[in-house]
């Protein structure tokens, strides 16, 4: 899978790419990911690529031209139409359906907007999709790429090692993950379940559905409301509700 990403200051990318597993997917060629400057596809020779906003109001916003050049050059040079990603305060909420769905395709072009945004012509001619990864406002749209393509590329196959990680990763089920232990057994005084030393796995599987379940119970009631569960989940919140109320009751 490619990401061609267009962005105004390509060094930002070097760090987060070229480390851990995304550098490693990189290498095995398991992932393509290129950043284009969007300075170079500028007509003058100052390389400008903002200018103030007709109607007046505060900053600066990313003129179309270079912009559209740029992706313009990207498709050629694909030769196929390629969905083209504006990342955006204003956007669809990043969630792991849509990193799922991104997922599938064969390449992706992820704009960054930065200033006041972008003239919205680019929107008109060239985003298939404006995403956002939070209710809150950054500086630029690098660091929103950076996190949408690390969601999406390691959600191809070969890029984690272990093909049940990203499966039993918080969110892909619509539940949070269970806890995590490892040695030593003890540390600061808190012990390791005894569940998960006896080797019934089955018993393992059934404890940590459950610490799933509470988990999303207490922390984000709100992605139960959207999941639909099954007789046997709905059973364990059941167990889940009654053991927390009883603990409180006493």
């Amino acid at each position: 899978m490619f990401f061609d990403i267009l962005t105004l200051f390509p060094e930002m990318f070097v760090g987060p790419f070229s480390e851990s597993i995304l550098a490693r997917a990189r290498e095995e060629e398991l992932i393509e990911i290129n950043t284009i400057n969007i300075r170079d596809y500028t007509y003058d020779k100052h390389h400008i690529t903002d200018d103030t906003p007709y109607g007046g109001g505060a900053g600066m916003v990313l003129k179309p031209e270079p912009i559209y050049r740029a992706w313009q050059n990207i498709n050629d040079k694909r030769q196929r139409d390629v969905t083209t990603i504006l990342m955006s305060p204003q956007g669809k909420q990043l969630d792991q359906k849509m990193v799922k769905d991104l997922s599938l395709e064969e390449g992706l072009i992820i704009i960054c907007g930065r200033y006041e945004g972008v003239d919205d012509r680019v929107r008109d001619l060239v985003v298939d999709e404006e995403i956002s990864i939070g209710d809150y406002v950054l500086t630029g749209g690098e660091l929103p790429a950076m996190v949408l393509v690390d969601a999406v590329a390691r959600m191809k196959k070969g890029v984690l090692g272990d093909e049940n990680s990203s499966i039993k990763d918080s969110f892909f089920n619509g539940l949070l993950e269970h806890p995590h232990y490892t040695r030593p057994r003890e540390f600061a005084g808190l012990k390791v379940p005894d569940v998960l030393l006896n080797g019934n796995h089955g018993l393992i599987d059934l404890w940590r559905k459950k610490k799933s379940l509470q988990r999303t119970w207490l922390r984000r009631p709100d992605l139960l409301a959207k999941k639909r569960l099954t007789a046997a989940e709905e059973k364990l919140l059941e167990e889940i509700k009654a053991e927390i109320k009883g603990g409180q009751d006493d």
